[in-house]
């Protein structure tokens, strides 16, 4: 699943003459739905759309609280072009999910969004039709956002939270322990190694 996420004063869509829906200060979603999509695709996104930190907070810090924090509000259109595939000059789209599986799908997405944030402040544009998209970015600041792949089955699951599991290990050991090791590693391969107080080339390197 792939989102681009705008920040907006304001956002809204037309059909036809009428316009159908309006925001003011929030995030307008254009998402796109592909055929491999599944509930946890669905889920990792309403997490990070509602959550990714991209306003300012009460002193003005940027980059400090979601939408949800300043209690904005959230314009999702549906969007299957975002599932484009080239064929030289020529857009294929058929990596998107079919209309008649991606509309309950987005549907869920949206119920989704409500549930976790306010329902009044969710608001959609018309699945399927033509639609005219008015967005005021604010900064600009867009971001693409897309779901991560991986593997379903349990086993594969399991073993990939272990590898994530050493890989935070490893992250929390403190610099000056993991220079230890590497300086006793490099040590014990090379007796004549010094230990960078007396000619490394690490000690040698201009600021």
């Amino acid at each position: 699943m792939k989102a681009i996420i705008q920040r907006v004063t304001k956002a809204s869509v037309t059909v036809g003459e009428e316009q159908i829906s309006s925001i003011g200060r929030g995030l307008c979603v254009l998402l796109g739905i592909s055929v491999e999509d599944t509930q946890r695709d669905a889920e990792y996104m309403v997490r990070k759309i509602l959550n990714l930190r991209l306003f300012e907070d009460e002193h003005g810090r940027a980059w400090s609280k979601s939408v949800m924090e300043r209690d904005f509000e959230v314009l999702c259109v549906s969007q299957f072009t975002l599932q484009c595939i080239l064929k030289g000059n020529k857009p294929d789209f058929h990596s998107a999910m079919p209309a008649e599986l991606a509309q309950p799908f987005y549907d869920s997405i949206l119920e989704n969004m409500r549930s976790t944030y306010k329902p009044e402040l969710i608001k959609d544009g018309k699945f399927g039709a033509r639609m005219q998209v008015h967005i005021q970015n604010d900064g600009p600041v867009t971001i693409e956002l897309i779901s991560p792949t991986g593997p379903t089955d349990p086993k594969q699951l399991s073993k990939q939270e272990k590898q994530q599991q050493r890989k935070e290990k490893t992250r929390s050991k403190g610099p000056s322990e993991s220079g230890r090791e590497k300086v006793a590693q490099r040590s014990r391969q090379d007796p004549n190694a010094s230990s960078g107080a007396e000619g490394d080339v690490s000690s040698e390197r201009e600021p």
